[in-house]
C-alpha cells in the first residue's frame, strides 16, 4: 500500500500518567489483545465494530445526482429524431430514461445506507452470478445487435453482463487484496490468481465481442494492485504482455482491424467504415465554443446512436467546449472525491473498494471521450450516468451507492480503557481471553 491510514488511540480515563518502574503480566497481556483487535478487524470486518457512520459526502452525492439529472435531458436531445422515425413517439427513449433513472436513485439512497461490509459475504456469489451470466451471452443464449452479442432477454429486461462485471471484479479484488494483506506483494498468491480471475472475465467480454470493456477490466485490475502494493515489476510485465496480446487482436481479427484502418484514415472513409467517429467530430466542431443550444443540434440527423455511446459528441454541439470542459470536470470531481472517500476509509477493504470504483468511473468516462473525440477508435463503451440504458445507469449507481457508504464511515473507535489501572475486571478478561484466543494462536 503506498498510504498510511491513522491508528486508533486509545483514550485514557481515570489513570495517572506517572510511569511505572516495570509493567504487569496483566498489562502486557491486555495491550496484546488490544493489538491483536486492531489487526484482525480490517480483515474480519465484523459486524460488532462501532464505527462513526455520518452523512455521505454531499459533494460525491450532488455530482452523481446533477449527472443522472443532465443524462436524461441530453437523451431525450439525442433521441426525440430517432425515435420518431423507429417508434412514431420522440418520447420514447425519453420514458424509459426516466423511468432507469428514478429505480437507480432510490437505489443509491437504499444501498449508500447499508454497510459496505455486507458485501463481503456476497463477494464470490455475485462474482460466480457474473460469470455464469458472461457464460450464457456466449453459448447461444445471448441477444445479439450491432454485430455483437451482449444483452441477456430476461423477459421484458435485457441484461448487459459485461457492466455488471466491472463492479463484480472490483468488489472481488477487494475482499481478495485486504485479504492477502502483505502476500500480495508475492507473485504466486498476490498477482497470478488475480490475474487469472480478470483474464477469465475479459475472454467472455473478448467473446461477445466486446473489446472496450475487456480493456476497462485489465485496468481496473492493475490499478488495484498497484494501490494494493503489488509489485511494479509484475504490473509492467503483465501490461507489455496485453498490449502484445491486445495489439494481435486487432490485428488477427478483421472487424477490428478494419475499424483501426477507418480510424487512421477518418477522411478517406468518413461515408463508411468511419462514418460514425467522423460525424462525432463534426458535432464538436459545430458546437465551437457555447454550443448551439439544448434541443438545437443537427448532428442528432446524422449521426448514429447519438443517445448511447456518442451522447458526449451532442453535448459538445449544443452546449459546446464550456459544455463539455464543465462535463470533465463533473467527472473529475467525481473521481477526486472517489479517492478521498477511499483514503478515509476504516479498512483496507474499503480503500481497495473505494479506490477500484473511483477508477471504474475515470476510466469509462476517459475512454468515451477519447472515442467520442475520434482520439480512440470506437469501442462500444457507455459514458457513466449519461447514456441511454439501464444496465449502465443501475450499475453505475450502485457503485456510487457503494463509494456514498464509504465515505460515511470513520475510524474505529477506539477501544475504552478500563476506570482504573488495575487491568480488566474479571468478566471483562475472561470474554476478552475466550473471544480472543483463536486470533492470539494465529499471531
Amino acid at each position: 500500500m503506498f498510504w498510511t491510514r491513522r491508528e486508533s488511540q486509545a483514550p485514557t480515563r481515570g489513570t495517572s500518567r506517572a510511569p511505572a518502574k516495570r509493567e504487569s503480566r496483566d498489562e502486557r497481556a491486555a495491550g496484546n489483545r488490544r493489538i491483536a483487535i486492531e489487526l484482525a478487524a480490517p480483515l474480519d470486518a465484523r459486524p460488532n465494530e462501532r464505527r462513526a457512520a455520518g452523512p455521505v459526502d454531499p459533494i460525491m452525492a450532488a455530482v452523481v445526482i446533477a449527472l443522472v439529472g443532465f443524462g436524461v435531458v441530453m437523451v431525450y436531445s439525442a433521441s426525440a429524431v430517432h425515435a420518431t422515425v423507429t417508434h412514431r413517439d420522440p418520447q420514447f427513449f425519453l420514458k424509459k430514461q426516466v423511468v432507469y433513472a428514478t429505480m437507480s436513485l432510490l437505489m443509491m439512497y437504499g444501498v449508500s445506507r447499508i454497510d459496505y461490509h455486507r458485501l463481503y459475504k456476497l463477494t464470490y456469489p455475485v462474482l460466480v452470478g457474473v460469470g455464469t451470466l458472461l457464460t450464457l451471452c456466449v453459448v447461444g443464449f445471448g441477444k445479439s445487435g450491432g454485430g455483437a452479442t451482449r444483452w441477456l432477454a430476461l423477459g421484458p429486461i435485457h441484461v448487459q453482463p459485461a457492466e455488471m462485471a466491472k463492479l463484480a471484479l472490483v468488489t472481488w479484488l477487494a475482499y481478495s487484496l485486504a485479504k492477502k494483506a502483505e502476500r500480495v506483494k508475492t507473485f504466486a498468491v498476490g498477482f497470478l490468481p488475480h490475474l487469472l480471475v480478470a483474464g477469465l472475465f475479459m475472454f467472455l467480454c473478448m467473446k461477445q465481442p466486446d473489446f472496450g470493456s475487456a480493456v476497462v477490466l485489465l485496468l481496473l485490475t492493475f490499478t488495484m494492485l498497484f494501490v494494493a502494493g503489488a509489485k511494479l515489476g509484475y504490473i509492467l510485465g503483465a501490461s507489455i504482455l496485453g498490449s502484445a496480446f491486445a495489439v494481435a487482436a486487432i490485428r488477427f481479427s478483421q472487424y477490428r482491424y478494419v475499424r483501426y484502418l477507418a480510424w487512421m484514415n477518418m477522411d478517406q472513409y468518413k461515408h463508411d467504415l468511419a462514418y460514425q467517429p467522423f460525424q462525432s467530430v463534426m458535432s464538436f466542431g459545430s458546437g465551437g465554443t457555447t454550443g448551439l443550444g439544448i434541443g438545437k443540434g443537427l448532428q442528432t440527423l446524422y449521426l448514429p446512436e447519438a443517445h448511447t455511446d456518442f451522447v458526449a459528441a451532442i453535448v459538445g454541439e449544443e452546449l459546446g467546449f464550456i459544455g463539455i470542459l464543465l462535463l470533465a470536470g463533473a467527472y473529475l470531481l467525481l473521481v477526486v472525491r472517489g479517492v478521498r472517500a477511499a483514503l478515509r476509509a476504516p479498512d483496507d477493504y474499503g480503500a481497495y473498494l473505494g479506490f477500484g470504483i473511483a477508477t471504474m468511473f475515470a476510466v469509462q468516462a476517459l475512454v468515451n471521450l477519447s472515442v467520442a473525440l475520434a482520439v480512440l477508435p470506437t469501442k462500444g463503451l457507455t459514458l457513466p450516468f449519461l447514456s441511454y440504458g439501464g444496465s449502465s445507469l443501475l450499475v453505475n449507481a450502485a457503485a456510487a451507492a457503494v463509494l456514498l457508504n464509504i465515505s460515511r464511515q470513520g475510524p474505529v473507535e477506539a477501544l475504552r480503557q478500563p476506570e482504573s489501572g488495575s487491568g480488566l475486571d474479571e468478566r471483562g478478561q475472561a470474554n476478552a481471553d475466550e473471544s480472543l484466543t483463536p486470533t492470539l494462536e494465529a499471531l
